[in-house]
């Protein structure tokens, strides 16, 4: 029997996918600039665009004005779908959906971690550094090691919401229908009247 597609708060699937594309980009954007600049760990053949740090930084500046409004509704509205306090409990049931659904969020949880610490690690940056071959400052060591995080944990988020949801939950975060009980110009009282 086919799985139903879950509905998703439009408040969520709006900020969600503002986060997401904006981290994509990041992580995108990010490599180019390594790859134009640094290339240590190997390379690519990209072309050159030497003001992809600009883009890049640009980006990295949207992505630490946008977080904060995401960041509040996960901890306001969204907390069920972060680690919760009895996740050492349901870690002990491995193989049963409270062990997934536990993974889940753990996975969640580290994501946002790992979005809030890419973007410090970028705030510590000084764009001059790379182009004048400055690559063993500590904040841009920092700042790579936050790429591979975030690379993984999106990988991961990907993953675990497939294997918890499957695909009807992945598509559910991409659906444009809005039921009229969840129209945006009710998000601010569904902010007021949080459960």
């Amino acid at each position: 029997m086919p799985r139903t597609r879950p509905y998703q708060p439009s408040l969520l699937r709006f900020l969600h996918g503002i986060n997401a594309l904006l981290v994509i980009a990041a992580l995108i954007s990010g490599f180019w600039v390594y790859d134009t600049f640094d290339g240590r760990f190997g390379k690519i053949p990209l072309p050159r665009i030497n003001p992809i740090i600009d883009y890049h930084g640009t980006i990295g500046l949207i992505v630490f004005l946008f977080s904060p409004w995401f960041l509040i509704y996960c901890f306001w509205l969204g907390r069920k779908k972060l680690i919760q306090p009895n996740a050492i409990a349901n870690l002990a049931q491995v193989g049963k959906p409270i062990w997934w659904a536990t993974l889940q969020r753990l996975t969640n949880t580290v994501t946002i971690g790992a979005v809030i610490f890419a973007v410090v690690t970028g705030r510590l940056m000084d764009e001059t550094w790379l182009p004048q071959g400055q690559l063993f400052h500590v904040a841009y060591s920092f700042h790579l090691i936050a790429w591979a995080t975030m690379l993984g944990c999106l990988a991961l988020h990907l993953l675990m919401s497939a294997k918890v949801g499957g695909v009807p939950l992945l598509l559910s975060m991409s659906d444009f229908k809005v039921r009229p009980d969840d129209h945006p110009k009710l998000w601010i009282q569904q902010l007021r009247n949080r459960s």
